[in-house]
C-alpha cells in the first residue's frame, strides 16, 4: 500500500465546528455510493482544515448511517441536531433524504443534501433546505431524450413499490409519450427474470430499465436478458446508476457492459477537479464515481457559508442564495426552480453513459444534457 503524502501542518485551534454526515454504510443501504459519499465529505475536511478551517476553527465530521432507512435518519437528525451540528450534509437515497429533510426543517437545521435526486425533497418550501445533485425530473428527462434519441419508442419499465421508482416512472412516461414513446409497466415483485423476458417479446420492448434494487434483483434481470437469444437487440438500461460502481462489474463482468446510467460529471474535469480526483482516487483505490465529487462539493459549499456567515444556523440558512463557490465540477449557485421545493444548484452537469463492452472498466459518454 502507498504512503499518503504528507498533508501541511493543521492550522486550526479553539472548539471545532460540527457538520453532521448522514450516509449509507450497511445494507439494505447501497453502501459502495455511501463508501464513495464518505470518502469525498472527509476529503473536503481535511482540505478545509489544511488551509485554516473555519476562521481558524477546525471542522469536525460527525458521521452516522442511514442504512437506508428514513426513520433511522430521522433519528440521526434529531441526535445530531441535539449534539450542536452547524449543519447536515450528505445522504444518497432520495425516500431516505426526504425524511432527513422534513426532520431538518421541522428543527431549522441547514442540510445540504448531497446526493438524492427526488423532486419533492420537502413538503413544503423551505429555506433550510438546498441540494447540489440534479432533480430527478432534469436527470430523467435527459435519459428519456437519449432513449428516443436513439430509436427506442416501446420500453419496458421494471420497478419495485417506492416513491422514486414511481417518480422515475412517472417521469419517463411523461416525456416519451408526446414524441411517441410507450412504456410498458412490468412488477419486479411478481415476475421472475424469465418472465420479464417473455413480457419484452410480447411487448414488442426495445429496451428494459432497471427501477430495482442492487444487487438483486438487477443482477438476475441483467444475465436473464444477456442470455436469452430472443433478446439480443434489446437495451437495457439503468438510470438510477447501479452501473456506476465497481460492484456491478465484479456482479456481471461483460454482461453488465452497455447498461447506460445517469452521472453527474462534465466531459472534462478543470484543474480543480482533476486534483481533487486524484486525491479521491489514491484514499479509494478506484475511480472516484460522481457520488465522491459530490460529497467533496458539499463540504466547499458549507466551509464557504460558515466563513462568510459563522455557525449560527439561520445565518447558514439565509446564505443558500447568495453563496457561489467554485465546484469540482463547475461554479455552484443556489437558486428557486420551479417545482422544486429546496435551495437548488441548476444544474450540475448530466451524462448519460455505460461501459464499454471491450473493456468494462472504461466509461462511454452517449449523450449530454
Amino acid at each position: 500500500m502507498r504512503t499518503p503524502p504528507s498533508s501541511p501542518p493543521d492550522r486550526t485551534g479553539g472548539p471545532r465546528v460540527r457538520i453532521g454526515a448522514l450516509v449509507p454504510l450497511s445494507r439494505p443501504g447501497w453502501t459502495e455510493a455511501g463508501r464513495h459519499l464518505l470518502t469525498g465529505l472527509r476529503l473536503g475536511v481535511r482540505e478545509v482544515n489544511d488551509s485554516g478551517g473555519i476562521a481558524g476553527r477546525p471542522l469536525e465530521l460527525v458521521v452516522r448511517d442511514t442504512a437506508a432507512d428514513p426513520d433511522r435518519a430521522a433519528a440521526a437528525v434529531d441526535e445530531l441536531a441535539a449534539l450542536g451540528v452547524a449543519a447536515l450534509a450528505g445522504e444518497y437515497h432520495s425516500v431516505v433524504a426526504r425524511a432527513a429533510a422534513a426532520r431538518a426543517d421541522a428543527l431549522g437545521l441547514p442540510f445540504l443534501c448531497s446526493s438524492a435526486v427526488l423532486d419533492a425533497l420537502t413538503e413544503r418550501p423551505t429555506p433550510w433546505v438546498a441540494r447540489l445533485a440534479p432533480a430527478q425530473s432534469h436527470g430523467w428527462h435527459t435519459y428519456a431524450d437519449f432513449l428516443l434519441d436513439a430509436g427506442h419508442r416501446r420500453i419496458a419499465v421494471a420497478a419495485e413499490p417506492s416513491v422514486y421508482w414511481a417518480s422515475g416512472a412517472r417521469l419517463l412516461r411523461d416525456r416519451l409519450a408526446p414524441r411517441g414513446g410507450a412504456v410498458i409497466d412490468l412488477d419486479a415483485r411478481t415476475l421472475a427474470p424469465a418472465a420479464v423476458c417473455d413480457a419484452l417479446v410480447e411487448g414488442r420492448a426495445t429496451a428494459l430499465l432497471l427501477l430495482v434494487g442492487h444487487p438483486e434483483p438487477a443482477v438476475s434481470l441483467v444475465r436473464a436478458v444477456r442470455r436469452d437469444p430472443r433478446l439480443g437487440e434489446v437495451l437495457i438500461g439503468a438510470p438510477a446508476g447501479q452501473p456506476e460502481f465497481a460492484q456491478w462489474v465484479t456482479a456481471l463482468g461483460r454482461e453488465g457492459a452497455a447498461v447506460p446510467f445517469l452521472r453527474y460529471l462534465p466531459e472534462r474535469l478543470g484543474p480543480l477537479g482533476t486534483r481533487v480526483e486524484a486525491a479521491l482516487r489514491e484514499r479509494l483505490a478506484e475511480a472516484p464515481s460522481f457520488v465522491a465529487f459530490e460529497g467533496h462539493d458539499t463540504v466547499a459549499v458549507l466551509a464557504e457559508v460558515l466563513r462568510t456567515r459563522g455557525a449560527d444556523r439561520s445565518g447558514t440558512a439565509g446564505a443558500w442564495p447568495h453563496i457561489a463557490v467554485e465546484g469540482t465540477r463547475g461554479p455552484i449557485r443556489f437558486s428557486r426552480v420551479p417545482g422544486i421545493s429546496v435551495w437548488q444548484w441548476s444544474w450540475a452537469p448530466v451524462q448519460v453513459v455505460d461501459r464499454d463492452p471491450a473493456d468494462p472498466g472504461r466509461f462511454r459518454v452517449l449523450h449530454t444534457g
